[in-house]
Protein backbone atom coordinates (compact mmCIF):
# COMPACT_ATOMS: atom_id res chain seq x y z
CA UNK A 1 0.00 0.00 0.00
CA UNK A 2 3.08 2.42 0.55
CA UNK A 3 4.35 2.07 -2.81
CA UNK A 4 0.67 2.42 -4.28
CA UNK A 5 0.66 5.46 -2.06
CA UNK A 6 4.33 6.55 -3.60
CA UNK A 7 3.52 5.93 -7.27
CA UNK A 8 0.47 8.10 -6.97
CA UNK A 9 1.75 10.82 -5.19
CA UNK A 10 4.76 10.56 -7.93
CA UNK A 11 2.19 10.60 -10.63
CA UNK A 12 0.41 14.03 -8.89
CA UNK A 13 3.80 15.82 -8.56
CA UNK A 14 4.36 15.25 -12.55
CA UNK A 15 0.80 16.13 -13.53
CA UNK A 16 1.77 19.32 -11.14
CA UNK A 17 5.11 20.00 -12.63
CA UNK A 18 3.55 19.64 -16.55
CA UNK A 19 0.22 21.89 -15.24
CA UNK A 20 3.21 24.27 -13.75
CA UNK A 21 5.26 24.19 -17.20
CA UNK A 22 2.30 24.91 -19.15
CA UNK A 23 1.21 27.78 -17.03
CA UNK A 24 4.20 29.36 -17.46
CA UNK A 25 4.38 29.37 -21.07
CA UNK A 26 1.45 31.02 -20.99
CA UNK A 27 2.35 33.64 -18.87
CA UNK A 28 5.13 33.67 -21.02
CA UNK A 29 2.99 34.42 -24.32
CA UNK A 30 1.12 36.82 -22.50
CA UNK A 31 4.27 38.70 -21.27
CA UNK A 32 5.55 38.90 -24.57
CA UNK A 33 2.53 39.93 -26.27
CA UNK A 34 1.79 42.31 -23.75
CA UNK A 35 4.71 44.09 -24.03
CA UNK A 36 5.80 43.67 -20.53
CA UNK A 37 9.34 42.30 -21.58
CA UNK A 38 10.95 45.41 -21.86
CA UNK A 39 8.90 46.50 -18.36
CA UNK A 40 11.14 43.29 -17.10
CA UNK A 41 14.57 44.38 -18.91
CA UNK A 42 14.08 48.38 -18.07
CA UNK A 43 13.31 46.95 -13.99
CA UNK A 44 15.96 43.94 -13.81
CA UNK A 45 18.97 45.66 -12.10
CA UNK A 46 16.38 46.46 -9.67
CA UNK A 47 15.13 42.88 -9.76
CA UNK A 48 18.56 41.54 -9.05
CA UNK A 49 18.98 44.11 -5.98
CA UNK A 50 15.95 43.58 -4.50
CA UNK A 51 15.66 40.12 -4.86
CA UNK A 52 18.85 39.33 -3.00
CA UNK A 53 17.75 41.46 0.12
CA UNK A 54 14.38 39.47 -0.54
CA UNK A 55 16.28 35.81 -0.01
CA UNK A 56 18.53 37.48 2.35
CA UNK A 57 15.18 38.15 4.89
CA UNK A 58 14.31 34.34 3.83
CA UNK A 59 17.39 32.91 4.38
CA UNK A 60 17.93 34.48 8.48
CA UNK A 61 14.46 34.54 9.77
CA UNK A 62 13.47 31.40 8.05
CA UNK A 63 16.81 29.78 9.64
CA UNK A 64 16.00 30.87 13.07
CA UNK A 65 12.19 29.89 12.79
CA UNK A 66 13.69 25.91 11.70
CA UNK A 67 16.03 26.14 14.59
CA UNK A 68 13.86 27.60 17.37
CA UNK A 69 10.76 25.64 15.61
CA UNK A 70 12.24 22.17 15.89
CA UNK A 71 13.60 22.75 19.64
CA UNK A 72 10.04 23.80 20.77
CA UNK A 73 8.29 21.11 18.65
CA UNK A 74 10.95 18.38 20.51
CA UNK A 75 10.38 20.16 23.95
CA UNK A 76 6.80 20.19 23.95
CA UNK A 77 6.86 16.31 22.41
CA UNK A 78 8.37 15.16 25.82
CA UNK A 79 6.76 13.01 28.35
CA UNK A 80 7.30 15.56 30.98
CA UNK A 81 5.27 18.16 29.26
CA UNK A 82 2.16 15.77 28.28
CA UNK A 83 0.08 17.87 30.48
CA UNK A 84 1.03 21.34 28.64
CA UNK A 85 2.18 20.66 24.93
CA UNK A 86 -1.85 20.68 23.84
CA UNK A 87 -2.33 24.40 25.90
CA UNK A 88 0.98 25.75 24.42
CA UNK A 89 -0.33 24.35 20.98
CA UNK A 90 -3.50 25.90 20.99
CA UNK A 91 -1.66 29.22 21.54
CA UNK A 92 0.22 28.97 19.08
CA UNK A 93 -2.43 28.17 16.73
CA UNK A 94 -4.63 31.30 18.15
CA UNK A 95 -1.64 33.17 16.94
CA UNK A 96 -2.29 32.02 13.42
CA UNK A 97 -5.11 33.99 13.34
CA UNK A 98 -3.35 37.24 13.75
CA UNK A 99 -2.57 38.88 10.70
CA UNK A 100 1.09 38.52 9.19
CA UNK A 101 0.71 42.81 8.65
CA UNK A 102 -0.26 43.22 12.66
CA UNK A 103 2.51 41.31 13.69
CA UNK A 104 5.28 43.37 11.48
CA UNK A 105 3.65 46.60 12.67
CA UNK A 106 3.81 44.60 16.53
CA UNK A 107 7.43 44.39 15.69
CA UNK A 108 8.10 47.81 14.37
CA UNK A 109 6.59 48.95 17.34
CA UNK A 110 8.91 46.82 19.42
CA UNK A 111 12.18 47.07 17.62
CA UNK A 112 11.84 50.72 15.18
CA UNK A 113 12.03 50.22 11.19
CA UNK A 114 14.18 48.32 8.95
CA UNK A 115 15.48 44.93 8.86
CA UNK A 116 15.42 43.48 12.44
CA UNK A 117 11.94 44.06 12.86
CA UNK A 118 11.37 42.61 9.33
CA UNK A 119 13.23 39.37 10.61
CA UNK A 120 11.70 39.34 13.94
CA UNK A 121 7.94 39.56 12.33
CA UNK A 122 9.02 36.83 9.94
CA UNK A 123 10.38 34.53 12.17
CA UNK A 124 7.34 34.59 14.10
CA UNK A 125 4.84 34.18 11.28
CA UNK A 126 6.92 31.23 10.02
CA UNK A 127 7.57 29.44 13.53
CA UNK A 128 4.29 27.62 13.90
CA UNK A 129 4.37 25.04 10.81
CA UNK A 130 7.11 23.76 11.95
CA UNK A 131 6.56 23.46 15.84
CA UNK A 132 3.10 21.98 14.74
CA UNK A 133 4.72 19.42 12.53
CA UNK A 134 7.89 18.59 14.92
CA UNK A 135 5.42 17.74 17.60
CA UNK A 136 2.67 15.72 15.56
CA UNK A 137 5.76 13.62 13.81
CA UNK A 138 7.52 12.97 16.84
CA UNK A 139 4.12 11.74 18.91
CA UNK A 140 3.21 9.79 15.65
CA UNK A 141 5.96 7.73 16.14
CA UNK A 142 4.98 4.31 16.98
CA UNK A 143 4.86 2.86 20.54
CA UNK A 144 6.35 -0.10 19.90
CA UNK A 145 9.68 1.59 18.10
CA UNK A 146 10.29 3.46 21.26
CA UNK A 147 9.47 0.53 23.64
CA UNK A 148 11.85 -1.34 21.45
CA UNK A 149 14.62 1.29 21.95
CA UNK A 150 13.91 1.46 25.80
CA UNK A 151 14.44 -2.13 25.79
CA UNK A 152 17.77 -1.88 24.16
CA UNK A 153 18.68 0.59 27.03
CA UNK A 154 19.06 3.76 24.72
CA UNK A 155 18.93 6.67 26.99
CA UNK A 156 15.86 9.06 26.31
CA UNK A 157 18.23 11.32 24.47
CA UNK A 158 20.03 8.08 22.14
CA UNK A 159 16.35 7.44 21.56
CA UNK A 160 15.12 10.83 20.71
CA UNK A 161 18.52 11.16 17.94
CA UNK A 162 18.49 7.95 16.38
CA UNK A 163 14.71 6.52 16.73
CA UNK A 164 12.56 9.61 16.89
CA UNK A 165 13.78 11.99 15.09
CA UNK A 166 14.53 9.68 12.10
CA UNK A 167 10.86 8.76 11.85
CA UNK A 168 9.31 12.20 12.30
CA UNK A 169 11.36 13.97 9.83
CA UNK A 170 9.36 13.37 6.65
CA UNK A 171 7.11 15.20 8.27
CA UNK A 172 9.13 18.07 9.77
CA UNK A 173 10.38 18.50 6.44
CA UNK A 174 6.62 19.22 5.07
CA UNK A 175 6.71 22.09 8.01
CA UNK A 176 9.92 23.12 7.11
CA UNK A 177 8.65 24.18 3.37
CA UNK A 178 5.00 24.95 4.10
CA UNK A 179 6.80 27.72 6.33
CA UNK A 180 9.81 28.62 3.96
CA UNK A 181 7.27 29.29 1.33
CA UNK A 182 4.92 31.43 3.37
CA UNK A 183 7.93 33.33 4.38
CA UNK A 184 8.65 33.97 0.64
CA UNK A 185 5.53 35.22 -0.19
CA UNK A 186 5.13 37.32 3.30
CA UNK A 187 8.87 39.33 2.56
CA UNK A 188 7.37 41.82 0.35
CA UNK A 189 5.10 43.50 3.38
CA UNK A 190 8.66 43.75 4.78
CA UNK A 191 9.25 46.57 2.52
CA UNK A 192 6.44 48.51 4.56
CA UNK A 193 8.30 48.39 7.76
CA UNK A 194 11.64 49.75 6.00
CA UNK A 195 12.65 45.77 5.91
CA UNK A 196 13.12 46.21 1.45
CA UNK A 197 13.08 42.73 -0.46
CA UNK A 198 10.91 42.73 -3.98
CA UNK A 199 7.95 44.53 -1.95
CA UNK A 200 9.45 47.90 -3.10
CA UNK A 201 8.84 47.42 -6.69
CA UNK A 202 5.09 45.77 -6.11
CA UNK A 203 4.21 48.70 -3.57
CA UNK A 204 5.71 51.34 -5.67
CA UNK A 205 3.92 50.15 -8.61
CA UNK A 206 0.41 49.72 -6.90
CA UNK A 207 1.14 53.14 -5.62
CA UNK A 208 2.47 55.09 -8.54
CA UNK A 209 -0.19 52.73 -10.64
CA UNK A 210 2.39 50.93 -12.93
CA UNK A 211 1.73 47.65 -13.50
CA UNK A 212 5.13 46.65 -15.10
CA UNK A 213 6.67 48.00 -12.02
CA UNK A 214 4.22 45.75 -9.92
CA UNK A 215 4.60 42.52 -12.19
CA UNK A 216 8.47 43.03 -11.48
CA UNK A 217 8.07 42.32 -8.27
CA UNK A 218 5.31 39.93 -7.79
CA UNK A 219 6.64 37.54 -10.40
CA UNK A 220 9.52 36.97 -9.07
CA UNK A 221 8.52 36.26 -6.04
CA UNK A 222 6.03 34.02 -7.06
CA UNK A 223 9.11 31.95 -8.79
CA UNK A 224 11.22 32.39 -5.53
CA UNK A 225 8.60 30.73 -3.68
CA UNK A 226 7.95 28.07 -6.04
CA UNK A 227 12.28 27.54 -6.44
CA UNK A 228 12.34 27.27 -2.49
CA UNK A 229 9.81 24.90 -2.08
CA UNK A 230 11.12 22.73 -4.81
CA UNK A 231 14.72 23.01 -3.34
CA UNK A 232 13.10 22.27 -0.03
CA UNK A 233 11.75 19.07 -1.47
CA UNK A 234 14.34 17.89 -3.30
CA UNK A 235 16.16 18.21 0.23
CA UNK A 236 13.99 16.21 1.96
CA UNK A 237 13.68 13.25 -0.70
CA UNK A 238 17.20 12.78 -0.48
CA UNK A 239 18.50 13.83 3.19
CA UNK A 240 15.21 11.08 4.74
CA UNK A 241 16.52 7.51 4.62
CA UNK A 242 14.86 5.10 2.26
CA UNK A 243 13.20 2.96 5.56
CA UNK A 244 11.51 6.02 6.42
CA UNK A 245 10.75 7.99 2.98
CA UNK A 246 7.87 6.91 1.68
CA UNK A 247 9.19 8.60 -1.42
CA UNK A 248 11.64 6.71 -2.07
Amino acid sequence: MAAAASARESVGNRVLGWIGLLAAFGFGILVSATGLIDEFVYYWPDIEYLAVQHMRLVAISGGLAIVAGIAIGIWLSRPSMARFAETVMQVFNIGTTIPTLAILALSMSLLGIGAVPAIFGLFVASLLPIVRNTYAGLKAVPAHMKEAANGMGMSPRTMLLRVELPNALYVIFAGIRTALTINVGTVPLAFLIGGGGLGELIFTGIALNEFGMMLAGAVPTAALAIATDFIIAQIQYWAIPRGVNPQR
